[in-house]
């Protein structure tokens, strides 16, 4: 399409908002997922298990998977065989924009595996982005192919006009080096019609996606949010964390509302063992080693029509964080998932889903 979300009228809902389904891709590439990926399968299984009574779960996957997929996913889960080079659907699939009608529309982003040729995390990424263009035919809705980077893991949004972000994603070079900040926000204004970005400077300690927002705050509603907090002072991710509550104290949101934040605790932090190092095809790119610090973060979790799927991480800290989410969301019913597995690959349960609106 050669307009805009925004000259149309359309706008990009917070993930609070009913949602008809949730996209997933099967995780494959030896080089990201330990053991030939089974374990991370087990891990995706048992999520898509839990969230299909919730939501249609729909998932890609490559064609020659499909039957193994078949034979380990629930029957209702609906599978698309189509080509892509990792699973994180969060940063490869579309972003869904809507209407006061409840029309629904795709927005295409550009992709380039996190960094292109600077520092992406693989060298080939072809496949990946056509998988949005693929998912909006699917699911039968018009297409904006947006003209700059951005992966769906780098932004929040309210649904209320506010999207939130960190400057050490889309500020990087290896992202839209020719745009500036203010270039950037009229771009995000045109394609999701939001009114006003907070940045936050960082996201969390580690994160090879360069900071993506969904790995240390998660919006709950407009007005609140959830932020990954470390209480020692130590540790790198403590000063991150400091910086940005002391922001968020200071920010209002699109609406003027003071932000409430809800602090989740740090998991860990935690490590990849000699065992898991051992079970992954090492590439040039993506190398993984024993001792590797671990971007784990509770704030990595999804909303979805009435429950809270959130990552099990760490037996110390699991509680603690589920106590919060109760607090941040006292109507819905919060599932705890297993999910060391897929934090190995570098994402969590956020990282791997993109909801459909209802």
């Amino acid at each position: 399409m050669l307009t805009t979300p925004k000259a149309d009228d359309f706008w990009m809902p917070g993930e609070h908002s009913p949602q008809s389904t949730v996209w997933l891709a099967w995780p494959t590439r030896p080089d990201n997922w330990r053991d030939n990926g089974l374990p991370a399968q087990a891990a995706f299984a048992h999520f898509i298990e839990r969230l299909s009574g919730y939501v249609t779960v729909k998932l890609a996957v490559l064609p020659e998977y499909e039957a193994q997929a078949r034979s380990m996913l629930p029957s209702s889960t609906q599978l698309f065989p189509m080509a892509y080079n990792d699973a994180w659907m969060r940063d490869i699939g579309p972003t869904m924009v809507v209407n006061d009608a409840g029309v629904k529309r795709a927005v295409n982003w550009q992709f380039n595996a996190w960094g292109g040729e600077l520092d992406g995390l693989y060298d080939d990424w072809f496949d990946d982005e056509n998988v949005a263009t693929q998912i909006a035919q699917q699911e039968g809705v018009e297409r904006y192919d947006a003209p700059f980077v951005l992966e769906g893991g780098s932004i929040h949004c309210d649904g209320e006009g506010t999207l939130y972000t960190t400057e050490e994603c889309l500020l990087h070079p290896s992202r839209n080096p020719e745009l500036s900040r203010e270039d950037i926000e009229a771009q995000l204004k045109a394609y999701l019609s939001i009114e006003k970005v907070i940045w936050l400077p960082l996201g969390l300690f580690n994160d090879e996606t360069n900071g993506h927002i969904d790995n240390i705050l998660h919006v709950v509603r407009p007005g609140e949010v959830l932020l990954t907090v470390c209480d020692d002072e130590n540790d790198p991710q403590y000063a991150i964390s400091q910086q940005a509550l002391n922001l968020l104290a200071e920010t209002r949101d699109a609406r003027g509302r003071q932000i409430l934040v809800h602090r989740l605790p740090m998991p860990g932090p935690l490590y990849i063992r000699e065992d898991e190092a051992a079970g992954l095809v090492q590439p040039d790119r993506m190398a993984r080693a024993a001792e590797d610090r671990l971007a784990g973060s509770y704030a990595n979790c999804l909303i979805c029509n009435g429950a809270v799927f959130y990552p099990l991480l760490d037996e110390a800290k699991d509680r603690v964080a589920h106590d919060v989410l109760q607090k941040a969301f006292p109507h819905h019913e919060l599932i705890g998932i297993p999910a060391r597995d897929i934090l190995l690959g570098g994402g969590n349960l956020h990282c791997i889903t993109q909801q459909i609106p209802a």
